[in-house]
């Protein structure tokens, strides 16, 4: 068990992204302005196509104070493979991830996600742990931070758009490259909803790689927002220079945005051990 929830928490600890500060609401039917011109990119981000006409597009962001969520999450890599296990997660935005993962009508872990650090307790074996991102970053072998994590569960763009973002029409999605550090990340935004609905982020030079695909959207509180989420994470080995894939899966059975706090209970007994 203590394997599991510490592996299950680690690689919650790998996901990304930023909520946005305005307002917006839902607006399914809104429509990108065309922008006349055409610009020259790289080939190997449009299926071969040389040119692709640039659009300008609103995407459709959740903004909130604070966040909570019924949740189940299901994990499958090389050494791991469970499902439907229950967590409670409550979010001060920016600041603060609170998790709680329960087992058969108990608590078997929570855990506390700054942007510092991550502290995760292991209550049936009376054990704690203490993460950087930089030791994370450094097992898995792809720079991770709290942005990412936050976003992989609100469902928004990983970096703001800044003053001139340039979209690109590809099929049924208007597409967004950003840069962070040595993270290419290619943004998948819905024609009909505008909402983010697919990311890939490419690490270089190793070329590990991070998929995200979000689905069952739903209202709330006028946001359209994702309650389903399939991550892929595949990464090289550096024992073997294998590449091997984590599949994980989050499902929301209830979300609510609210404007005061929920309570973040945290605290480590003094009972308890410090697992390195």
């Amino acid at each position: 068990m203590s394997n599991k929830i510490t592996v299950w928490f680690m690689a919650i600890g790998c996901i990304w992204l930023t909520s946005c500060h305005k307002k917006h609401l839902v607006q399914g039917t809104a429509k990108p302005i065309i922008d006349s011109g055409f610009v020259s990119i790289d080939s190997s981000k449009t299926d071969s196509v040389a040119k692709v006409e640039t659009v300008s597009v609103k995407v459709q962001e959740i903004a909130f104070d604070y966040l909570t969520a019924k949740s189940k999450f299901s994990l499958r890599s090389s050494t791991q493979d469970f499902e439907n296990t229950n967590v409670n997660i409550r979010i001060k935005k920016d600041s603060l991830i609170w998790i709680s993962v329960t087992g058969i009508g108990f608590e078997v872990g929570r855990g506390l996600i700054t942007p510092d650090s991550i502290v995760f307790l292991d209550k049936f074996h009376k054990e704690y742990f203490v993460f950087s991102y930089a030791q994370l970053s450094k097992q898995y072998n792809f720079e991770l931070n709290f942005k990412l994590l936050q976003s992989i569960i609100v469902g928004n763009l990983p970096i703001e758009q800044g003053s001139d973002p340039k979209f690109y029409k590809e099929n049924e999605f208007f597409t967004l490259h950003q840069n962070s550090g040595r993270i290419d990340i290619d943004n998948y935004i819905g024609e009909k909803n505008l909402k983010l609905e697919r990311l890939k982020a490419v690490e270089t030079p190793t070329q590990n790689t991070f998929t995200l695909s979000y689905e069952d959207f739903k209202d709330v509180n006028n946001f359209l927002f994702p309650f389903s989420s399939l991550i892929k994470l595949d990464v090289q080995s550096q024992k073997d220079k294998q590449f091997y894939q984590t599949t994980m899966r989050i499902k929301h059975n209830k979300v609510e945005l609210l404007n005061q706090s929920p309570g973040f209970p945290f605290s480590i007994p003094s009972s308890y051990t410090r697992k390195r």
